[in-house]
């Protein structure tokens, strides 16, 4: 709740955005999802990157218990529907 938590998309281009609220409108009329979808499409808006505690957050506290209980299982499925495309070393933000 509040809305530190919200979801945003910030296109940097019109066809971004186009194909942004397209594929919202999309999973909207699927009904794929029990509530409405509620992310802000923010054309023309900066982005900030997050505090530097937050960067990196699974990485550097893997044993936290949001990471436990709603990342580590979300992983381990994308480990298994793209094996593939999955690498056991994360690109980290700080190291860019």
């Amino acid at each position: 709740m509040g809305p530190q938590y919200r979801s945003a998309i910030f296109p940097t281009t019109p066809e971004q955005e186009k194909v942004a609220r397209a594929y919202i409108a999309q999973l909207s009329q699927a009904r794929v999802f029990k509530a409405a979808i509620v992310t802000k499409i923010e054309p023309d808006r900066p982005f900030f990157p997050a505090e530097d505690y937050h960067q990196d957050f699974l990485e550097r506290n893997p044993t936290h218990p949001y990471i436990v209980i709603n990342d580590l299982p979300k992983i381990q499925e994308l480990k298994k529907i793209f094996p593939d495309l999955y690498r056991a070393r994360p690109v980290m933000v700080g190291s860019q």
